[in-house]
């Protein structure tokens, strides 16, 4: 409900700028940008908005006057509002979710014939850039490494501080990363190609990894602690 009423206020803010000629100060500023903000997720939404009844409901509200419709219809309507826009985020957010998985299978079938990329039978593909000699982690143990993460189209979406290893957990890495760093000598450097289920799967991760997106990280293992708690770093 609050995103719903914060949403109004600002396409209310965006009707009463819109009538201005400029921007005299820094709060006519901050008020287009909220109008021009709130108008672009409203149309992305597919929320039909009246913009004339908006702000007379705003007046009405504000000068404590009898409102044009009953309480119990103002929140049962602002309720479906909510549920509307919320159902409609799920369907978008389905529909995305199934156009990755799509473009990510295509992808590692694609992938899995080039010279030097090794298919595993859990769907985790991999090439390595460098070969190590050393030991190999363990799922209790506490790892350094460099890495860098993008999504198909070349995204980066996380990376690793240059010349500062990451310290990780191996327990706390996702499922591609696990199978990987187990057969990784120190000293190594792969290339991975993580199908969505090793991944982050449908529900995705913050705001750049998708549902069911394919993920590529070019990682090099530098170090082994082993058993160690400690953690300085965190891989997406």
């Amino acid at each position: 409900m609050k995103l719903i009423l914060a949403t109004l206020l600002g396409i209310t803010l965006f009707a009463t700028q819109g009538q201005a000629e400029s921007l005299s100060s820094q709060s006519d500023v901050l008020n287009y940008s909220i109008g021009v903000e709130t108008a672009r997720n409203l149309k992305k939404q597919g929320v039909d908005i009246n913009l004339e009844m908006i702000m007379k409901g705003m007046r009405d509200g504000l000068s404590g006057e009898k409102i044009l419709v009953p309480e119990k219809v103002l929140k049962k309507t602002m309720n479906d509002l909510q549920t509307e826009v919320r159902r409609k985020q799920q369907v978008s957010r389905k529909e995305r979710g199934e156009d990755n998985k799509k473009r990510g299978e295509a992808f590692l079938a694609a992938n899995k014939a080039k010279e030097g990329v090794v298919a595993l039978p859990s769907g985790l593909q991999y090439r390595i850039i460098r070969k190590g000699d050393g030991a190999k982690p363990q799922d209790q143990d506490m790892i350094e490494v460099n890495y860098r993460g993008t999504l198909l189209d070349g995204t980066e979406f996380d990376a690793s501080q240059e010349g500062k290893p990451a310290v990780l957990a191996m327990k706390a890495t996702i499922p591609g990363w696990r199978e990987a760093l187990r057969n990784m000598p120190i000293g190594s450097k792969w290339l991975l190609f993580i199908p969505s289920q090793l991944a982050y799967g449908a529900r995705g991760a913050g705001k750049e990894i998708g549902p069911n997106e394919t993920l590529l990280y070019e990682v090099e293992l530098i170090a082994i602690n082993p058993h160690k708690n400690e953690i300085t770093g965190n891989a997406k």
